[in-house]
């Protein structure tokens, strides 16, 4: 499992939609890149999600991580996010469309438990 980097790709589970990404933690890099921890993506804007129409509403922001962070790795007490993080968006139907990583940003750094 990768650590994720501020160079990750997450997007919705309609593919399109990405998700914004803003590092919150300024110590640790991955080839000069700051390394995601708990809740970088969490509660982040999705742009371009096709998922609209009458009463159905497009993927705009991610919610609550279900799972991804690290168990073993943290930075300032705060988890390491991994390239199987997931959670739910605000889109329609809720609580059923997720969010999901693309690219981990980086392919050097691996947690093996």
């Amino acid at each position: 499992m990768l650590a994720l980097t501020q160079d990750a790709t997450l997007v919705c589970l309609h593919e399109m939609g990405k998700v914004a990404i803003a590092p919150t933690q300024d110590l640790v890099t991955i080839e000069e890149r700051f390394i995601l921890v708990e809740p970088d993506v969490e509660q982040r804007a999705i742009k371009g999600c096709p998922n609209f129409a009458i009463m159905i509403r497009p993927c705009q922001t991610t919610l609550k991580a279900k799972e991804g962070y690290s168990p073993l790795m943290t930075i300032e007490g705060r988890r390491v996010c991994l390239d199987t993080v997931r959670g739910l968006t605000d889109g329609t139907p809720p609580g059923v469309v997720e969010y999901k990583v693309r690219n981990a940003g980086q392919d050097l750094v691996d947690e093996r438990p």
